[in-house]
């Protein structure tokens, strides 16, 4: 389907959202439908996401897929698949995938109508789905109109599994606001954050080429195309400590520390005016927060839906899925992080 056939089959209004028609022009988001349509570079329909909370209630035999506890709508299309004789994996986000069915499972957090109207966020994760066509099903978030829409081919791949470190196994790491982690300063270079960490090697690396106009050529006033001339680091990935080290470039190829993201379920614990932030029920953690803020006429920030932190603190709690639930995880960043990226 072209794109005007699919605004007139879903017969909802125009896409809107966060959608740079020149930027990113393969995928839409329809509001009121709750559904990403994905096309490939044809602008042809290839592929529908369908929304854990706002999207339609999907049925795939007698199996319900939207809006569900993830672990029983998984456990159900395995069933369903051995009965039909096809084959199921894992996909990069852990959640069961059925190339035979162009279907691939995934989960997002909860949310539903606050006490004064206003959305609030729950801590159990729900069903959602990415539905594609069949030159798409060997490896959908492989292929090219679906790393468009989402990215997840250079991030770590879930097994399938989601174990969170006990209180008792979690180091407890000393932090200061907009300076320091641990062991870790914001400005660090890659190898002195390894050697803080005590000489440990990134599991996973990930970066991106850093643009610039090649020199002038024959004609004054005249430049070649721009090209990649170097890449520039962007994080590093430390599995084994549940620690992420994010970094800026002041000049190409030439990266300092500007954040850390620690993880939710494997990560150190870090502590507010006495409250742990890491690893525990995402909605006890903002209550936590919001009490004490109240009680001390502070503020409490908002970057998106999803992050959430003490006023002047440099940090934000992230939603972080465990399963069927979610829990906090955080990032803390230098100041003016946002802007020097």
């Amino acid at each position: 389907m072209t794109g005007d056939e699919v605004q007139e089959a879903i017969g909802a209004p125009g896409p809107v959202g966060a959608v740079d028609e020149m930027r990113a022009p393969w995928w839409k988001f329809h509001d009121a439908a709750g559904v990403s349509v994905i096309y490939d570079l044809g602008f042809r329909l290839v592929g529908v996401a369908v929304d854990a909370i706002s999207g339609p209630l999907v049925r795939l035999g007698e199996v319900d897929l939207v809006g569900r506890v993830p672990s029983q709508v998984g456990a159900e299309v395995r069933r369903l698949a051995a009965r039909e004789g096809v084959a199921v994996r894992t996909n990069p986000v852990g959640d069961p995938e059925v190339a035979a069915w162009g279907l691939s499972m995934g989960a997002a957090q909860a949310w539903g109508p606050g006490p004064h109207g206003y959305p609030q966020r729950g801590e159990a994760q729900l069903s959602e789905v990415l539905l594609v066509a069949p030159e798409l099903a060997a490896d959908p978030y492989a292929a090219e109109p679906v790393r468009r829409w989402r990215d997840l081919v250079d991030r770590p791949a879930n097994p399938g599994a989601w174990p969170v470190a006990a209180e008792l196994q979690r180091p407890r790491w000393n932090w200061t606001p907009g300076a320091s982690i641990g062991l870790l300063r914001f400005g660090m270079s890659p190898e002195q954050v390894s050697r803080a960490l005590g000489g440990a090697t990134p599991t996973l690396r990930r970066g991106h080429p850093h643009w610039t106009n090649r020199p002038y050529r024959a004609w004054p006033h005249q430049t070649e195309p721009p090209g990649p001339v170097r890449w520039s680091l962007a994080e590093e990935h430390y599995a084994d400590l549940g620690v992420t080290a994010e970094y800026r470039c002041r000049r190409a190829g030439f990266p300092v520390l500007g954040a850390v993201t620690v993880a939710g379920r494997t990560g150190p614990q870090l502590h507010f005016a006495g409250i742990p932030l890491v690893g525990r029920p995402l909605t006890e953690v903002e209550a936590d927060l919001t009490r004490h803020a109240d009680e001390r006429d502070l503020g409490l920030l908002y970057d998106s839906e999803d992050e959430f932190g003490p006023q002047d603190a440099h940090l934000y709690v992230l939603p972080v899925r465990a399963g069927d639930r979610t829990i906090s995880g955080v990032r803390l960043f230098e100041p003016d992080w946002n802007h020097q990226r």
